[in-house]
């Protein structure tokens, strides 16, 4: 187990774990030693085991986790704000300009691959990164459907785990391809089809005319 922190202590160890994560985007987690790391973040030995007990494996780990995190944080603030027409197509734009930027190397993948599934919190990295993605997609389908500008009958939480699947399936299609086409596809086809205007609410019958007298 790591040891507990102070914020000094917390700070040097988000240090080492973003300059790992610089590293291993440029070079991949297979070709990244421990060494170069510690290069890079002007580290030694002892105080890289020192927050990382567990070694290369642990150090991994901590670097999946903060590219789980930057992979939400680069949709924001759009992702949590998805209550307007307007906001979904800017989110829209922002997963698609997220992995335009990103291109075919996917550091979360890759580091995740690296990691053996016994790993403690292996597994749950990229479980944790869908479900909040899924809950804030979902979050605000129903800010929509309060407007009613999504019909109210649809299940939000699976209406959000289609479109999920879909971005996710356009993300694979660009590790294969480099192509961004079957995202913006998704992407456009599942939020054209979650904000189709309900029917509008039938008008009310007129008032009976008064009996004559």
């Amino acid at each position: 187990m790591a040891p507990r922190l102070t914020a000094k202590g917390a700070a040097t160890r988000q240090r080492i774990v973003e300059g790992a994560a610089e590293q291993i985007r440029e070079r991949g987690a297979t070709e990244t030693t421990l060494d170069d790391i510690r290069a890079r973040t002007a580290t030694s030995k002892s105080q890289l085991f020192h927050y990382f007990p567990g070694g290369k494996e642990e150090l991994l780990l901590a670097v999946a986790r903060h590219e789980a995190g930057r992979v939400l944080s680069d949709q924001q603030p759009h992702l949590g704000a998805l209550t307007s027409r307007q906001a979904w197509y800017d989110w829209r734009d922002a997963v698609v300009d997220r992995y335009r930027r990103q291109g075919q190397q996917c550091p979360l993948g890759t580091l995740v691959s690296q990691l053996s599934p016994a790993t403690p919190g292996a597994q749950a990295v990229t479980r944790e990164l869908l479900g909040s993605w899924q809950a804030q997609i979902t979050s605000g389908i129903r800010a929509m459907q309060e407007k009613r500008e999504i019909p109210p009958e649809l299940d939000a939480d699976r209406a959000a785990a289609a479109l999920l699947a879909g971005i996710q399936g356009g993300v694979s299609i660009l590790m294969s391809t480099g192509s961004l086409t079957h995202l913006e596809v998704a992407l456009d086809l599942g939020i054209e089809r979650l904000l189709v205007a309900p029917a509008p609410a039938p008008a009310p019958a007129p008032a009976p005319a008064p009996p004559p007298r």
